[in-house]
């Protein structure tokens, strides 16, 4: 029996009144201020132009990132080190939507926000204010609804010429009027819909055209095969699909670059592997080159040694790519883990900068990946200029800069043995976006400090064994908690996680705020954030005012000084931020504004962790602005844990109870943690969900929140025994409870 809930990778609105060594960096942009105003414009009137000179109107926040080089960064510098404590509560935006997970960072241009929530919601309100404005319902297939890996998150919206573009969790681009809201055309942007393609990411604006990806590549034997889609701005009309991995053994190529790809996938693999490679956030454009750039996710399945015997890199899987915007066509590529067998995509957000080197101005992209180290590559040609690790790595010795290759070490084959990984498929840094500041000419980026136990569940020999179902991921995650003994007795031989902490001497799961100098290739300050949130504090800005912006997991926007990382202001919000915060100026006053909401890829981990604020407070979504002057911000009321009640009889036998479990980690368990979560603790399940237990898997009947009809893959037989696990599952939870409190 699978005891250990850490294998499940295996397996009415209301506004409250009161946001390379050798390359040296340009000057930093002059500090703006506030007052800074534009030009009268239609609601949502962004164009090329104005993009190219957002600087000059630093009172607007034009993209996810703000510019077009999607830096985090703000020209705004009316609050600054010497009145940030006067930073207080504005107003706030209650999304109204299930207690799930808020990754986007909203959009401000001239004065109207826009933003995106669960589902693919979109809202657009006052920023001045917070008052309604309008709400989009993309009204999604609820079914789809159960596809995405992690959560029914958003991160963001995509505003160009009054026209306001997402993409919904069920697939569909959404093109809606900036001033009512009402939808002037959809796509549908799913290839194939027996497959689990889901669509989180936000859209990008590539001239001509809107871009968009997918998500999926985490679904085991089922996992889909990723491409990037355009359609025309103006009518939704399909114009390009760039495939990410080469079709089927045998099958025709969509694009020719597959011929390349296909070189570098094992010939015998079975047609049911469709290869992943999806491309699910991290977009970025840049209009003089007309490329469009994006990073790809793993391979499907992660061990590839399912594929077949060879050994080769799978492109163009874990890689950054550049395609010709009008034609999508591919102008380079650069992979930056080959035949990645550890979960580390190439999806983090890139930025784009200018910088001169060897007495000439370079345009160059830069990424801090998941594989822990961060890549500045011409983004002309993809020639790789650095690589160095930002966060600690074990799996690699370094990047052979002639190759452009990973070095690996004994401990990245953890088919031989099972080895403990650092970074771990969290990733050294995820989606969580870091910020790029025109002023320090440092990259401030949200650091994971924690590794992986990889184990081979095919032939270790231990008690768990390989399930092909979600994620499929061999292994682990250990931290300070972590007891040797009782994991040796499911997975057999283990490293010594003791002997590493020791040698390391930190503890073993850490996150920091890291300052990073590109060009030295060092880190310049660092700060430690939250222990056991496992990358869900947030995202990064940064302004002019030399501030850095960043939420936690504890429920605090954190404010540091972004030339030395002194701490300057605090603020308790009781809300889990994960988004990246964002600022803009209305009438001469400067807001900060942040999106907050737990969920996300932690629901798949493990219960909500002490230090979260979403374990104190209700998980309510919600949009906070700041401004100077502002008071305390008013919490939400607290979490309230209900007690485990009786359980029903249970009628199963230990072969049921055994086969509902295995059921629960495939099928189940990307959603549902034992434990406080954002979605429910189905040990906790009342008498009338207990007889409804059935008809709520097989034909969804609570669909609209979220539970979607599982008929099409699970049996009458397969619910049976699920539901005989859970109960199993409830009767020990109560036993213990009754038996804490001294009943007999």
């Amino acid at each position: 029996m699978f005891k250990y809930h850490l294998l499940a990778r295996a397996c009415a609105c209301r506004a409250v009144a009161v946001s390379g060594a050798a390359l040296v960096m340009l000057l930093g942009l002059a500090a703006a201020p506030a007052s800074a105003a534009s030009p009268a414009h239609a609601p949502g009137d962004v164009d090329a132009a104005r993009l190219q000179a957002a600087d000059s109107e630093p009172n607007n926040w034009f993209t996810g990132g703000r510019d077009k080089n999607g830096t985090y960064y703000s020209p705004l510098a009316d609050i600054d080190a010497k009145n940030i404590n006067k930073l207080g509560f504005a107003w706030q935006y209650d999304l109204g939507m299930p207690m799930r997970g808020q990754e986007a960072t909203p959009i401000v241009i001239d004065g109207v926000m826009y933003t995106s929530g669960t589902w693919g919601y979109v809202y657009a309100v006052d920023a001045a204010t917070g008052k309604e404005l309008w709400r989009y319902d993309p009204k999604p297939d609820y079914f789809r609804g159960r596809h995405p890996c992690c959560d029914l998150v958003n991160r963001g919206v995509a505003v160009w010429k009054g026209k306001v573009y997402v993409a919904s969790i069920d697939g569909r681009l959404h093109a809606l009027n900036a001033v009512t809201g009402k939808k002037i055309w959809d796509a549908d942007t799913i290839t194939d819909h027996k497959l689990p393609y889901s669509s989180t990411g936000a859209p990008q604006i590539a001239g001509a055209v809107v871009v968009i990806g997918n998500s999926g590549a985490d679904m085991g034997h089922t996992a889909v095969r990723g491409y990037v889609a355009a359609y025309d701005l103006e009518t939704g009309a399909f114009k390009w699909r760039f495939y990410t991995v080469p079709p089927a053994v045998g099958q025709p190529y969509e694009n020719p670059e597959l011929a390349q790809a296909d070189k570098t996938w094992d010939s015998h693999r079975k047609p049911e592997y469709n290869g992943g490679g999806t491309a699910w956030d991290g977009f970025a454009y840049d209009p003089d080159l007309n490329l469009v750039y994006f990073g790809t996710a793993n391979a499907a399945p992660y061990d590839l040694r399912q594929l077949g015997p060879a050994r080769l890199d799978s492109l163009f899987t874990a890689s950054i790519i550049a395609l010709d915007a009008t034609t999508g066509r591919m102008a380079w590529h650069y992979q930056t883990t080959p035949r990645d067998s550890w979960d580390y995509d190439s999806v983090q957000k890139l930025i784009l900068a200018d910088m001169p080197s060897d007495d000439k101005t370079r345009p160059v992209i830069m990424q801090a990946t998941k594989n822990g180290f961060f890549y500045v590559l011409d983004r002309k040609t993809g020639e790789l200029l650095s690589a160095k690790n930002y966060a600690f790595v074990n799996w690699a010795s370094h990047v052979d800069m002639k190759t452009g290759r990973p070095v690996l070490t004994k401990n990245a084959d953890w088919y031989s043995s099972p080895k403990n990984v650092y970074p771990s498929w969290s990733g050294a840094h995820t989606w969580n976006p870091m910020s790029y500041s025109a002023q320090t000419h440092l990259v401030y980026i949200p650091v994971i400090d924690l590794s992986a136990i990889w184990v081979d569940m095919l032939h270790n020999g231990g008690t768990v064994k390989y399930l092909d179902g979600f994620f499929t991921v061999n292994g682990i995650y250990p931290d300070d908690t972590y007891d040797a003994d009782a994991i040796r007795r499911l997975y057999g031989p283990l490293p010594d996680l003791q002997s590493l902490k020791s040698t390391r001497k930190v503890k073993l799961v850490r996150e920091l705020l890291r300052a990073w100098d590109p060009v030295a290739q060092k880190i310049v300050w660092e700060h430690e954030t939250s222990s056991g949130i496992r990358g869900y504090d947030g995202g990064v800005m940064s302004t002019a005012g030399n501030l850095v912006f960043q939420g936690r997991g504890s429920g605090e926007l954190w404010v540091y000084a972004a030339d030395t990382g002194k701490v300057l202001k605090v603020i308790k919000t009781g809300s889990h931020i994960m988004a990246a915060p964002m600022t803009y100026a209305i009438g001469g006053e400067q807001f900060v504004a942040v999106q907050a909401g737990y969920g996300g890829t932690a629901i798949t981990v493990g219960p909500i962790p002490p230090s979260s604020a979403a374990l104190k407070y209700q998980n309510v979504n919600r949009i906070m602005a700041f401004k100077l002057g502002g008071g305390a911000v008013p919490t939400p009321a607290p979490r309230v844990e209900a007690p485990f009640e009786k359980p029903p009889t249970q009628s199963a036998d230990q072969a049921q109870i055994a086969a509902g479990e295995i059921k629960f980690i495939e099928e189940c368990s990307r959603c549902h943690t034992f434990g406080p979560s954002s979605t429910p603790d189905l040990r906790k399940l009342n008498a009338g969900l207990h007889a409804a237990f059935k008809d709520i898997v097989l034909k969804g009947v609570l669909a609209p929140a979220g539970m979607e009809r599982f008929d099409d893959i699970l049996s009458d037989q397969d619910v049976d025994n699920i539901h005989a696990y859970l109960i199993d599952q409830s009767w020990a939870a109560y036993r213990q409870q009754e038996k804490a409190a001294g009943h007999p």
